[in-house]
């Protein structure tokens, strides 16, 4: 076996990622809803007519690539902006050279990376220069700019949402990277295509990722001469973790939800969190998972434990704004409480019962005395007439039924012996008692 010559060219010296980086729209992978011919985003482009614009998608999606060929296709002067590394004083010598050039009659495109990192003070310098033309300002972000870009200046700014890649997207983005890439294409790379397709989905939707591990599988394999011969076994210590049998739109991802949802449902604490691991380690979208605790926390907990209910919504409002991985142990936390709550399907039950009610009497007038008279001919027809305001009567109750005469005595909430809802039939039991009373001293 010869010594690994790969990198000793200076063009190999850069990282794949880089190397790959599209110089225009037709080579670029992914996002078609933005860079398809006739789409906004395209057009401006290629007209090079932009405006001001917030790019916001996870990371690896293309959002600086973007940024990148406008820089190439731009007759503006384009400025590369590091939120990490600038303050305000750079921003005000960047907004004062942009001034001159358009004194100049030329524009300034300015690219912020990261721009959810500068502070308001920072955001804010940029507000007078975008309103009156001084710079055309970009900005990527992988958090939600709708709390991480002050409301001004995103008033001023049209955001474009760039999607995770797709399996498909990453497979064809590494079978052209093997062919075109300027230092791998000077070698016959033996690699299968079912190998190929476990780094499309090691990567979870990130191009840049994908192809850092494609990077490191082909440093790390055998070269015999002008043949680098990638073997499975490599494949499997660089990924180094089984999320290959998780497909987020196959029977798996059903499969999967299905036993979380079960497991919390037998008060399966174990079982509940192996399976959210298998889900996000696997490259669940965590929100998925979030909306599927909230919908469980009333399906099958409901007014046993109200609890449950803000516990879950919480984790949701903490996936939204952490995102992956720090938001697992939100998750951790609402999946463990509901698994260990008290549990109740109650509400369910009842609004199935009222549904079927309401769909075979959906002609059944609503009773007149709960109907508001906002005119004088509704209050003339009897809208409104012998309206109890239950305000007005000791225990704030009244006997007044409110359901439609064909279904009154009709029961739909029935609680059950579980939790809280004890103290809640309970409760029921009383408000009857106390309408009945009232009912018999007519």
């Amino acid at each position: 076996m010869e010594e690994n010559t790969l990198f000793k060219k200076d063009e190999s010296l850069r990282p794949l990622a880089d190397r790959m980086r599209p110089k225009g729209l037709e080579d670029f992978v992914g996002q078609e809803h933005l860079v398809t011919k006739g789409k906004i985003l395209y057009e401006m482009i290629k007209r090079d007519e932009l405006t001001s614009l917030i790019f916001w998608g996870p990371p690896g999606v293309g959002k600086t690539t973007l940024a990148s060929i406008i820089a190439q296709k731009t007759k503006s002067f384009f400025v590369n902006f590091s939120a990490v590394t600038s303050g305000i004083k750079e921003i005000k010598n960047v907004m004062k050279e942009a001034d001159e050039r358009l004194n100049m009659g030329q524009r300034t495109v300015l690219f912020v990376d990261e721009i959810h990192r500068f502070n308001k003070a920072q955001q804010d310098a940029f507000l007078p220069y975008v309103e009156k033309g001084s710079i055309v300002l970009i900005g990527a972000t992988t958090e939600n700019p709708s709390f991480e870009v002050n409301s001004a200046l995103l008033s001023r700014m049209r955001v474009f949402v760039l999607n995770a890649l797709s399996f498909d997207d990453l497979l064809k983005l590494l079978k052209r990277t093997l062919k075109e890439d300027v230092v791998f294409k000077n070698y016959e790379i033996e690699i299968s295509e079912d190998d190929l397709g476990a780094i499309a989905h090691f990567a979870h939707g990130d191009a840049r990722f994908c192809l850092n591990t494609l990077e490191m599988v082909i440093d790390n394999s055998e070269h015999v001469h002008n043949k680098i011969i990638v073997s499975n076994d490599l494949i499997k210590q660089v990924l180094n973790r089984r999320t290959l049998l998780y497909d987020k739109k196959g029977e798996e991802h059903y499969n999967l939800i299905s036993a979380l949802h079960k497991s919390m449902r037998n008060s399966d604490v174990q079982a509940a969190l192996y399976y959210l691991a298998r889900m996000l380690e696997g490259g669940e979208d965590p929100l998925y998972v979030a909306r599927r605790v909230v919908r469980f926390a009333s399906e099958d907990i409901g007014m046993a434990d109200s609890r449950a209910l803000e516990i879950a919504v919480s984790a949701y409002q903490a996936c939204h704004y952490l995102g992956m991985p720090e938001c697992n142990v939100h998750l951790s936390h609402a999946i463990v409480y509901c698994s260990l709550a008290s549990k109740s399907n109650s509400l369910e039950v009842a609004y199935l019962s009222a549904k079927k009610d309401a769909l075979a009497t959906m002609e059944e007038p609503v009773p007149l005395h709960i109907r508001n008279a906002p005119t004088r001919l509704m209050k003339d027809l009897g809208y409104g007439k012998n309206y109890m305001y239950a305000h007005d009567y000791e225990g704030h109750i009244t006997a007044m039924s409110c359901l439609p005469d064909k279904l009154k005595g009709h029961t739909y909430y029935r609680p059950s012996n579980q939790g809280t809802e004890v103290k809640v039939a309970l409760k029921m039991q009383e408000i009857e008692k106390i309408k009945h009373k009232l009912k018999n001293q007519k």
